[in-house]
């Protein structure tokens, strides 16, 4: 039997060498290495709590080490993180099996001097009054840094955009695994229909309160093992995705273009509102997720998507004009940390180049608008620069297009002010992922 903590592991060091995506890699090692229940759910927990926890892991241990984090061979920091990770945040894993499963570890991977060193840290760890100690000082962020395990510059870009309760709100709610929410395939069943369905093959079922046909699920297990899945009566799809989709508001007989469409869940959100009626043209650059695109349309029934490769920052004159475009724009993903935890080290999460790209994609998918349609721009981020400032920006530059007014569903409130051409979605107001969504209609073709 494989041992769970090496799959770990190995999971991680593909993270951390090759930069893979926490979901794939996690999956595809518990599905090679035939994984179940309690191994499973451990290398799961154990792999999204260090990624999720590495700000607050490596600072503990900075404070039993004498060598620097940054001449800890990879692999050592790695079991160590894992290790600390058991004796700090996993209450029923032993401390004595936290300890010796780490020291084996290290010698299975033929790291015999590094064995004492992870030995002596994780023991120290165990004797300690407490476990985790926040830093003795007034500095506010260095501190919310280590509680959150969240990056400084993050927390400052927070406090100063949506204000210090927000902020926090955020932190707090970032942390942990988020809800997993289904999306009723209209096309082949109702939301009652498929609850029956889900509840005889084990899983929880609740119908949200936020959007009709949206549920959530428990104890899913395997999600693509599921009949009501291999049928097609469902897609997973967040709140906030459902949402977006809600405001795009497609309809029967509608052309919608959606510019950045991979794997195509907002593309069979659309499809069911639509009635398999009308024409979407869901885009990708690349072959790889084309091809998820036309999976995911044919176990749905979604018929009318058409999945075509495009450069969504060029202009393309073969589509036709679409009375809806959907804009959801590749982006830095601070609304989603919960869900690629990876994301909070990284060394460019708010300094890059993508408010950039993401105007020039809005700018360029403006143009395929026809005259009264309707296009929506949306992130799954929580920075204004990506977010309000291109939206002020394109309505400041486009006078033939106007912001349309968006209003929430009861049971979620704005986070802060904005524009009402503009939400901002957080955990903690909505009950969702960190979303934005922005709304323009076009009042005059281009001069």
């Amino acid at each position: 039997m494989p041992n769970p903590r090496n799959v770990a592991l190995q999971v991680l060091l593909k993270i951390e060498n090759d930069k893979a995506y926490s979901n794939i890699a996690l999956n595809n090692a518990i599905r090679e290495n035939k994984l179940k229940g309690v191994d499973s759910a451990f290398v799961s927990a154990l792999v999204y709590g260090v990624l999720e926890r590495q700000i607050t892991l490596d600072y503990i241990i900075k404070q039993y080490s004498k060598i620097p984090l940054r001449k800890i061979e990879t692999k050592t920091k790695l079991i160590l993180r894992m290790g600390v990770y058991q004796l700090v945040y996993m209450d029923k894993i032993p401390d004595s099996a936290a300890v010796n499963e780490s020291v084996n570890l290290a010698k299975k991977h033929r790291l015999q001097k590094s064995a004492g060193f992870i030995n002596g840290i994780l023991r120290s760890i165990t004797r300690a009054e407490q476990r985790l100690v926040l830093p003795d000082t007034d500095d506010k962020i260095y501190c919310l840094s280590v509680k959150y395990s969240a990056p400084q510059e993050l927390i400052r870009l927070w406090r100063k955009s949506y204000g210090a309760d927000n902020a926090e709100k955020l932190l707090q709610s970032l942390s942990g695994r988020p809800k997993m929410c289904a999306r009723v395939n209209t096309l082949k069943t109702n939301a009652d229909a498929l609850i029956e369905k889900l509840e005889a093959e084990g899983v929880g079922c609740e119908k949200s309160e936020l959007i009709e046909n949206a549920l959530i699920l428990t104890r899913t297990g395997s999600i693509e093992n599921l009949s009501a899945y291999k049928e097609g009566l469902f897609h997973i799809q967040d709140l906030s995705s459902q949402l977006c989709v809600s405001f795009l508001d497609p309809k029967p007989r509608d052309v919608v273009l959606d510019v950045c469409a991979a794997p195509g869940g907002k593309a069979a959100t659309a499809a069911q509102y639509m009635q398999n009626r009308g024409k979407i043209y869901a885009c990708d650059l690349y072959d790889h997720k084309l091809k998820l695109i036309r999976a995911n349309a044919q176990r749905l029934g979604a018929e009318n998507i058409v999945a075509s490769k495009r450069d969504a920052a060029k202009a393309d004159a073969a589509l036709p004009l679409a009375d809806k475009i959907l804009c959801d724009v590749p982006c830095s993903g601070l609304g989603i940390l919960s869900r690629k935890p990876e994301i909070r080290c990284k060394s460019d999460i708010i300094d890059n180049d993508l408010p950039e790209i993401q105007y020039k994609i809005l700018c360029q998918s403006a143009k395929n608008l026809a005259v009264g349609g309707r296009m929506i721009y949306s992130t799954c981020t929580l920075n204004p620069a990506e977010n309000n400032e291109n939206a002020a920006r394109f309505l400041k530059e486009h006078k033939n297009f106007r912001g349309a007014s968006l209003k929430l569903p009861d049971g979620a409130k704005r986070a802060f002010d904005e524009q009402d051409y503009e939400i901002t979605l957080m955990p903690h107001t909505a009950g969702c992922d960190g979303f934005y969504t922005a709304a323009f209609e076009r009042v005059a073709a281009d001069d």
